[in-house]
Protein backbone atom coordinates (compact mmCIF):
# COMPACT_ATOMS: atom_id res chain seq x y z
CA UNK A 1 0.00 0.00 0.00
CA UNK A 2 1.31 3.42 -0.93
CA UNK A 3 0.23 6.38 1.17
CA UNK A 4 -1.21 9.05 -1.11
CA UNK A 5 -0.55 12.76 -0.71
CA UNK A 6 -3.97 13.13 0.89
CA UNK A 7 -3.23 10.47 3.49
CA UNK A 8 0.32 11.73 4.08
CA UNK A 9 -0.80 15.34 4.60
CA UNK A 10 -3.59 14.23 6.93
CA UNK A 11 -1.24 12.27 9.17
CA UNK A 12 1.30 15.12 9.14
CA UNK A 13 -1.35 17.65 10.14
CA UNK A 14 -2.67 15.59 13.05
CA UNK A 15 0.83 14.77 14.24
CA UNK A 16 1.54 18.50 14.19
CA UNK A 17 -1.57 19.10 16.33
CA UNK A 18 -0.44 16.42 18.76
CA UNK A 19 2.75 18.38 19.41
CA UNK A 20 0.94 21.48 20.69
CA UNK A 21 1.06 22.30 24.41
CA UNK A 22 -2.11 20.97 26.02
CA UNK A 23 -3.22 20.12 22.45
CA UNK A 24 -4.41 23.71 22.07
CA UNK A 25 -5.83 25.12 18.84
CA UNK A 26 -3.54 25.90 15.92
CA UNK A 27 -4.32 27.93 12.83
CA UNK A 28 -4.41 26.25 9.44
CA UNK A 29 -1.78 28.70 8.24
CA UNK A 30 0.66 27.73 11.03
CA UNK A 31 0.29 24.00 10.34
CA UNK A 32 0.54 24.57 6.58
CA UNK A 33 3.77 26.56 6.95
CA UNK A 34 5.43 24.10 9.33
CA UNK A 35 4.47 21.02 7.33
CA UNK A 36 4.72 22.53 3.83
CA UNK A 37 1.11 21.75 2.93
CA UNK A 38 -1.01 24.10 0.78
CA UNK A 39 -3.35 25.86 3.26
CA UNK A 40 -6.56 25.59 1.19
CA UNK A 41 -6.02 21.85 0.73
CA UNK A 42 -5.20 21.41 4.42
CA UNK A 43 -8.41 23.23 5.37
CA UNK A 44 -10.43 20.75 3.32
CA UNK A 45 -8.69 17.79 4.98
CA UNK A 46 -9.26 19.22 8.45
CA UNK A 47 -12.96 19.71 7.69
CA UNK A 48 -13.20 16.04 6.70
CA UNK A 49 -11.40 15.01 9.89
CA UNK A 50 -13.66 17.26 11.96
CA UNK A 51 -16.71 15.52 10.52
CA UNK A 52 -15.18 12.21 11.61
CA UNK A 53 -14.60 13.47 15.14
CA UNK A 54 -10.80 13.48 15.02
CA UNK A 55 -10.39 17.23 15.37
CA UNK A 56 -12.52 20.11 16.52
CA UNK A 57 -12.47 23.72 15.44
CA UNK A 58 -12.22 26.69 17.75
CA UNK A 59 -13.40 30.09 16.58
CA UNK A 60 -11.88 33.41 17.48
CA UNK A 61 -8.57 35.23 17.34
CA UNK A 62 -6.72 32.38 19.04
CA UNK A 63 -8.79 29.73 17.30
CA UNK A 64 -7.90 27.02 14.87
CA UNK A 65 -8.02 23.27 15.01
CA UNK A 66 -7.14 20.91 17.81
CA UNK A 67 -7.32 17.20 18.45
CA UNK A 68 -10.71 15.98 19.65
CA UNK A 69 -9.09 13.09 21.54
CA UNK A 70 -5.73 12.16 23.02
CA UNK A 71 -3.06 11.16 20.45
CA UNK A 72 -3.00 7.61 21.87
CA UNK A 73 -6.71 7.32 20.96
CA UNK A 74 -6.31 8.27 17.28
CA UNK A 75 -5.05 5.57 14.93
CA UNK A 76 -3.53 6.01 11.50
CA UNK A 77 -6.36 3.86 10.12
CA UNK A 78 -8.93 6.29 11.54
CA UNK A 79 -7.14 9.25 9.96
CA UNK A 80 -6.95 7.59 6.55
CA UNK A 81 -10.58 6.50 6.75
CA UNK A 82 -11.66 10.04 7.72
CA UNK A 83 -10.24 11.52 4.51
CA UNK A 84 -11.56 8.74 2.30
CA UNK A 85 -8.37 6.77 1.82
CA UNK A 86 -9.02 3.22 0.72
CA UNK A 87 -7.19 0.67 2.77
CA UNK A 88 -8.38 -2.31 0.75
CA UNK A 89 -6.66 -2.72 -2.60
CA UNK A 90 -8.09 -6.07 -3.60
CA UNK A 91 -11.55 -6.99 -4.82
CA UNK A 92 -14.12 -8.20 -2.28
CA UNK A 93 -15.26 -10.98 -4.59
CA UNK A 94 -13.40 -14.16 -5.34
CA UNK A 95 -12.16 -14.83 -8.87
CA UNK A 96 -14.57 -16.38 -11.34
CA UNK A 97 -14.28 -19.04 -12.66
CA UNK A 98 -12.57 -20.41 -9.56
CA UNK A 99 -9.34 -22.27 -10.11
CA UNK A 100 -7.26 -23.55 -7.20
CA UNK A 101 -4.26 -21.28 -7.82
CA UNK A 102 -6.52 -18.22 -8.22
CA UNK A 103 -8.28 -19.06 -4.97
CA UNK A 104 -4.99 -19.48 -3.10
CA UNK A 105 -3.71 -16.15 -4.39
CA UNK A 106 -6.99 -14.45 -3.59
CA UNK A 107 -7.13 -15.76 -0.02
CA UNK A 108 -3.48 -14.88 0.55
CA UNK A 109 -4.14 -11.26 -0.48
CA UNK A 110 -7.28 -11.19 1.67
CA UNK A 111 -5.24 -12.25 4.71
CA UNK A 112 -2.44 -9.80 3.98
CA UNK A 113 -4.96 -7.01 3.55
CA UNK A 114 -6.55 -7.85 6.91
CA UNK A 115 -3.15 -7.76 8.65
CA UNK A 116 -2.36 -4.39 7.04
CA UNK A 117 -5.69 -3.01 8.20
CA UNK A 118 -5.10 -4.28 11.74
CA UNK A 119 -1.66 -2.66 11.77
CA UNK A 120 -2.97 0.72 10.58
CA UNK A 121 -5.63 0.70 13.28
CA UNK A 122 -3.13 -0.28 15.97
CA UNK A 123 -0.57 2.48 15.25
CA UNK A 124 -1.50 5.76 16.93
CA UNK A 125 -0.37 9.36 16.70
CA UNK A 126 1.41 8.86 20.02
CA UNK A 127 3.36 5.94 18.55
CA UNK A 128 4.49 8.05 15.59
CA UNK A 129 5.49 10.91 17.87
CA UNK A 130 7.72 8.69 20.02
CA UNK A 131 9.19 6.94 16.99
CA UNK A 132 10.12 10.29 15.42
CA UNK A 133 11.59 11.62 18.68
CA UNK A 134 13.68 8.45 19.11
CA UNK A 135 14.96 8.74 15.56
CA UNK A 136 15.86 12.42 16.06
CA UNK A 137 17.63 11.64 19.34
CA UNK A 138 19.66 8.89 17.65
CA UNK A 139 20.85 11.49 15.14
CA UNK A 140 21.64 13.99 17.90
CA UNK A 141 19.08 16.45 16.55
CA UNK A 142 17.29 19.03 18.61
CA UNK A 143 13.61 18.83 19.48
CA UNK A 144 12.39 20.96 16.57
CA UNK A 145 9.96 18.77 14.78
CA UNK A 146 8.69 18.78 11.24
CA UNK A 147 6.93 15.63 10.08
Amino acid sequence: MKLTTKGHYSVKALLDLSLQPDYGPVSVRAIAQRQDIPAPYLEKLLIEMRRSGLVKSVRGSIGGYQLAREPREISIGQILEAVGETITHIPDRHPTPIQAEDWVTYTLWQRLNQKLKEALYSITLADLYYDARSWQASLGEEASFVV
